[in-house]
């Protein structure tokens, strides 16, 4: 469905300036259609078995799969992400996250009983708001999408202005392989336009937001005055803590190369690399090394290995960040250029060093090519050093003993914790979500389901378990 008279805005090649795409602002008045449209879809896709809703996700997978290439250079144009990165990370990994929530919908505790001989149904919430970020849109999408459909929710989407085409393709998929009307909803426009009307309205009982924690803040206020649940990923500053019997070149090396994977725009990305004092000036050597061997450029050449950031606002937002750490004291030791590029939104991954613990490029999210190096003096003062943030999404422990590795994770403050370079699993279903301002609520996995569902006693119910 289309907004009436709809202005329109264009969509950017981050690495040409071309313009890609055009489409629609939907005005503040079309969020109560779209709101209407997706109670009704509710009110059929609640009603269907679900069986029927995981054979629908797994469709879907196929779909994509089916329309690898094309998605994969779609959302590279869009967001400026290396295209064999588009692939695995927009297209492969929410493949996965699909198929692996199939499988979860058919394990499912919907129908129990309990100790007391009550039946514990889990039925979809209802309507929800899903409000995602540019910077993996697909599978930012898909990991809300797959639990809310599953779970028997409708949905009404919010891509981030900048990479709305991605979105709208995904719709297209949907409608094609038979998901009913009114169950996946797409409004383009503004967040602060048709974003906070879809906000304000009264028909939906779950939002899930991921973005910054400025306005997580705020979508988590007005989702409470009107008592419906929010979910929200706000961002992080995650630390990578290599203790003194770590390898320290795979340590480092990993954890630059962990830091920039989309140019650093990642909310998870470890940008903190607490290192032994006695070993700093030699970590750093590393970190500017592998910085330095970055391929920035064009993101549809295979020998590309970091695009450009999503936009010239990002781009400012990055140099800021680095000025100001000059400014302070700071040392850039490579990185963070800009000139050497007559179009496009590139900029050199920055490797920063000499910060206090409470310089502003050590605490706040950059959201760029930025790693800052800094220096812990023992396994104690990391631990309290990694722990020191507004944030607690992500973090990442180094040891040359596991068994000490797995230790330190548990001390750590944050929703998930990385030993050894470990990665997302082939099968992901570990839960994603943070402690602290990161959020609240969790992603992927049997816990990410739990978001969409509402949970009701039936006292006396002899038919529990029968359809």
């Amino acid at each position: 469905m289309r907004p009436e008279a709809a202005a329109e805005f264009e969509v950017v090649n981050p690495a040409t300036e071309e313009v890609i795409g055009v489409v629609p602002v939907a005005p503040a008045a079309f969020a109560s259609e779209a709101i209407a449209a997706a109670q009704a879809g509710f009110g059929v896709w609640a009603a269907t078995d679900v069986e029927a809703r995981a054979r629908m996700l797994e469709r879907l997978a196929q779909a994509m799969e089916d329309h690898r290439s094309q998605l994969s250079e779609l959302t590279s144009a869009e967001i400026g992400t290396p295209v064999k990165d588009a692939a695995t990370g927009q297209v492969d990994l929410p493949v996965r996250v699909l198929r692996s929530y199939a499988d979860i919908a058919r394990k499912y505790p919907w129908d129990t009983r309990d100790a007391a001989g009550s039946a514990v149904v889990r039925e979809g919430a209802g309507v929800v708001v899903a409000i995602t970020p540019w910077n993996f849109p697909v599978h930012q999408i898909i990991a809300k999408l797959a639990p809310a459909l599953v779970a028997g929710c409708s949905v009404v989407l919010k891509p981030a202005e900048l990479t709305p085409l991605n979105a709208l393709f995904l719709a297209a998929l949907c409608e094609s392989i038979g998901l009913p009307p009114g169950v996946f909803n797409v409004v383009t426009g503004k967040g602060s336009v048709v974003g906070e009307a879809l906000l304000q309205s009264d028909g939906y009982e779950v939002v899930s937001f991921t973005g910054s924690l400025q306005v997580g803040r705020h979508v988590g206020e007005v989702a409470g005055s009107k008592v419906a649940r929010a979910a929200l990923e706000l961002g992080g500053k995650s630390p990578a803590v290599v203790l003194d019997d770590a390898d320290l070149t795979t340590a480092v090396q990993t954890t630059v190369r962990n830091c920039f994977v989309n140019a650093g725009q990642k909310c998870n990305a470890p940008t903190r690399l607490l290192v032994p004092r006695a070993r700093l000036d030699e970590a750093v050597e590393i970190a500017g090394e592998v910085a330095g061997s970055y391929v920035v450029g064009d993101p549809s050449d295979p020998a590309t290995t970091m695009g450009p950031v999503a936009s010239a606002a990002q781009r400012d937002v990055v140099t800021g960040f680095l000025d100001r750490a000059r400014s302070d004291g700071a040392r850039v030791v490579t990185g963070g250029e800009t000139q050497q590029w007559e179009r496009g939104y590139f900029l050199t991954p920055a490797i920063v060093t000499d910060v206090s613990r409470s310089a502003e490029i050590a605490r706040e999210e950059v959201f760029g090519p930025v790693l800052v190096v800094m220096a812990h003096d023992g396994e104690e003062d990391a631990v309290a050093l990694a722990n020191d943030s507004d944030y607690g999404l992500s973090a990442e422990v180094w040891s040359g003993d596991p068994g000490r590795a797995a230790r330190l994770a548990r001390r750590i403050k944050a929703g998930q914790v990385r030993v050894n370079g470990v990665r997302t699993p082939e099968l992901p279903v570990s839960p994603f979500g943070g402690y602290k301002r990161s959020g609240i609520g969790r992603e992927l996995g049997e816990l990410g389901l739990d978001e969409f569902v509402e949970i009701k006693a039936i006292l006396g119910d002899p038919f529990v378990g029968e359809e």
